[in-house]
């Protein structure tokens, strides 16, 4: 019989590139939302859910490294690891399946013009979560925490710093916040946008604030839309944190908690903002909130230059008409549980259990 892996276990082999196959067998349309990268795909689920080893019968694997296989929840890849290991095969089960790696992580270092400031990007890989620390002197700085406060712990350690301010960018829908967490075993200051909705202690940042870390400064600019307390951070006039406002190949959707006409109205808002960032100067670094896409583990940031986004962010931009009537016609799908989320968030909240049901699945947050 084949046995299961944790996801720390497999997210640790990916981390230090162990040579392992992992094998996805969920159904063609499951598998196109969200993936583990570099993973292969075959189309097993029907078969495994009628106790038949279909396509892994015959399915043709490397015999010298192990297997991984992976399914939404992690039922049916036991029955597609007991198949192949009776083929032979060292085969194992991800427990918990994609709901599971939801929670899997990996980093990147940004290379960024001040020598003096470091940057680690936090990559919630399953999720495409980008979070951030950033370090200065002997002091650090998290934006957006989406991960345990461990996760930042440990990065702020590994570097010498102490954590002083955990930032959010505006109030998250598609994930649980863990900030307010953060900032308590960090024993730092939890910092928000200026707005009404959240309900316990945080000090506020309105437009204009700025935040000294070590010699670096960071410089907080409303950029509403997505949502309308949405702020980034600008950081020694050469970086931009743009949350959820912009990124690599698409814009912030508008319509979450809004009727159509409050959607338009928001895109309104989406408009004005994203012409504030596009003023920026072109050699500016761009640091989204979010990937499009799973994020391998190749250490390579998700970042672009203010000039190469301009190519495709002004073909949006040419009227705030048509860029409202673009917006509103390619809205993806409304987020699972995102009502929920946004509930907990405002009130501070982490359930103690079903954390990874509420919050599996790919984002959705994003218009490209």
């Amino acid at each position: 019989m084949s046995h299961e892996i944790d996801v720390e276990t497999l997210r640790q082999w990916l981390d230090h590139h162990r040579q392992i196959a992992v094998l996805d067998v969920r159904a063609r349309d499951a598998r196109a939302q969200w993936w583990i990268p570099n993973s292969t795909h075959v189309d097993a689920y029907q078969a495994l859910g009628e106790g038949k080893p279909g396509p892994l019968a015959t399915l043709s694997l490397p015999a010298n490294q192990p297997i991984v296989t992976v399914c939404g929840a992690g039922r049916l890849s036991r029955l597609a690891a007991d198949i192949l290991s009776a083929r032979g095969f060292d085969a194992c089960s991800l427990s918990g399946g994609m709901n599971a790696w939801s929670l899997a992580w990996n980093t990147a270092d940004v290379p960024i013009a001040d020598t003096a400031t470091h940057v680690v990007q936090v990559r919630r890989t399953g999720k495409g979560c980008l979070s951030y620390v950033v370090g200065a002197g002997d002091e650090a700085l998290v934006i957006d925490a989406a991960l345990a406060p461990e996760v930042y712990l440990s990065v702020a350690r590994n570097h010498g710093w102490r954590i002083r301010y955990v930032l959010d960018t505006h109030i998250h829908a598609d994930h649980l916040s863990r900030s307010r967490r953060l900032a308590e075993a960090a024993r730092a200051t939890l910092m928000l946008p200026e707005q009404q909705r959240v309900r316990f202690p945080h000090s506020q940042l309105a437009d204009g604030d700025q935040i000294r870390l070590g010699s670096s400064l960071l410089s907080a600019r409303r950029t509403p839309g997505h949502t309308l307390e949405s702020m980034s951070y600008g950081l020694n006039g050469d970086t931009v944190f743009s949350g959820d406002t912009l990124f690599t190949s698409g814009v912030g959707r508008p319509d979450l908690h809004a009727d159509a006409a409050g959607a338009r109205a928001r895109a309104r808002e989406l408009f004005r903002s994203l012409t504030y960032l596009r003023s920026l100067p072109p050699s500016t670094l761009v640091l989204p909130g979010h990937a499009s896409e799973p994020i391998p583990f190749d250490q390579k940031p998700i970042a672009s230059r203010m000039t190469d986004l301009d190519e495709w962010l002004s073909t949006w931009l040419v009227s705030e008409e048509a860029f409202i009537d673009r917006v509103v016609s390619r809205l993806p799908p409304t987020p699972p549980n995102f009502a929920r989320i946004v509930e907990l968030n405002e009130l501070g909240n982490i359930p103690d259990q079903d954390v990874i049901e509420l919050e599996a699945g790919a984002n959705r947050c994003s218009v490209a």
